[in-house]
């Protein structure tokens, strides 16, 4: 018969170490299972941030999801509700201090402009005192029906406006096919507004000329120049419906910018964007281009005027070149090595973040 002492076996613990994401704080078992991750996931500093735990999140849907939506919990829920604003998903000191950032971050809808009774001229095309155009151009056209259904969309109406929201040009355009429904109900096109509209050729130039600003083609075809940045809400559509083309990297679509979709990375409406961003609805009635290119463009710009700090690289790329900072750069065991943050540093956006349109980071 065995003792008391040899039947009392003391009980074995064991805690197995987890390997935490230092972006969006997922925790893995194995760190080849984190180096996996950080590979696919391109965590950056230039992705929406908590302002309550730091966690990354890919968009400002799944910010808010994490914030304030059926997921969020403990401080993060709490102090968001408290002093965190709706709209651009900052954390503020107080709620006084939310109070005056609302005041800022929640804009008016723009007054519409009625171009009839402007007298607008094909010639119009306004410029600031300097006489040279503003960086970024918005446009939006407003599409009506051809082909048997009126299914096909027909470029009728296009709205060029600045940075400061001044139209600088706008006409209807002559259709290439006819027009078998001009979707009145949505766009408010007549036929009579078509009496006045302008050869598609003509359109293609004017916009042209506004968005070269006397770049050569070469070198805007290389890095842009002194031609403008393009924006606009599912611009590939319009630009098609115009029959143009403009390079990809002067071209700013909100409907495909990554922090402004949807968590499975789908486009949002720009009517959504427009409410949960800015504050204010558009296209309750009739779609206004010129309303439509504003939201765009102060969309935008408040996309553009994020403060995004520089990783601290440190002696990691002192090996790497910087141009090049991806992980395939990196040999799997200096990569297994690698802390979480520093795995972070490595780590590259797979789009362009709209605050490097502003200059350097600070």
């Amino acid at each position: 018969m065995e003792s008391s002492e040899n039947s009392a076996k003391p009980a074995i613990t064991t805690t197995t170490a987890r390997h935490k994401c230092a972006a969006c704080f997922k925790q893995y078992k194995k760190k080849e299972h984190l180096v996996a991750h950080m590979k696919i996931s391109y965590h950056s500093v230039h992705q929406p941030q908590c302002g309550v735990c730091q966690k990354h999140c890919k968009s400002f849907a799944s910010l808010r999801e994490h914030s304030t939506g059926s997921l969020a919990k403990g401080n993060c829920s709490k102090i968001s509700s408290e002093r965190g604003c709706s709209l651009c998903m900052r954390i503020f000191d107080s709620p006084v201090s939310l109070c005056e950032h609302l005041e800022i971050c929640c804009l008016p809808a723009p007054f519409p402009i009625d171009f009839v009774k402007m007298h607008w001229t094909e010639s119009q095309i306004d410029t600031n005192d300097s006489g040279r155009i503003p960086e970024a151009i918005a446009m939006d056209c407003e599409m009506v029906g051809g082909g048997s259904d009126g299914s096909l969309d027909i470029c009728a109406r296009v709205c060029l406006v600045d940075e400061e929201e001044k139209p600088i040009f706008h006409t209807y355009v002559v259709p290439l096919i006819p027009v078998t429904n001009f979707r009145n109900e949505v766009t408010g096109i007549t036929e009579e507004n078509m009496r006045d509209a302008m050869p598609l050729k003509e359109v293609q130039d004017k916009i042209l000329q506004i968005l070269y600003n006397g770049e050569s083609i070469g070198r805007l075809r290389l890095h842009g120049g002194k031609a403008r940045v393009l924006v606009g809400h599912s611009l590939g559509h319009d630009l098609n419906c115009l029959r143009m083309n403009y390079p990809d990297h002067l071209l700013r679509d909100t409907a495909k910018y990554p922090p402004l979709m949807k968590t499975n990375l789908v486009s949002h409406s720009l009517k959504y964007l427009t409410k949960t961003s800015l504050g204010y609805d558009i296209q309750s009635g009739l779609h206004d281009p010129y309303e439509d290119c504003v939201s765009a463009m102060r969309l935008y710009k408040k996309m553009r005027s994020q403060c995004h700090p520089r990783k601290d690289m440190g002696m990691l790329l002192a090996a790497h070149n910087a141009s090049t900072n991806t992980f395939d750069s990196w040999k799997p065991k200096e990569l297994e090595n690698m802390t979480p943050d520093e795995l972070f540093n490595i780590s590259k956006s797979n789009y362009k973040c709209w605050c490097l349109d502003s200059g350097p980071l600070s």
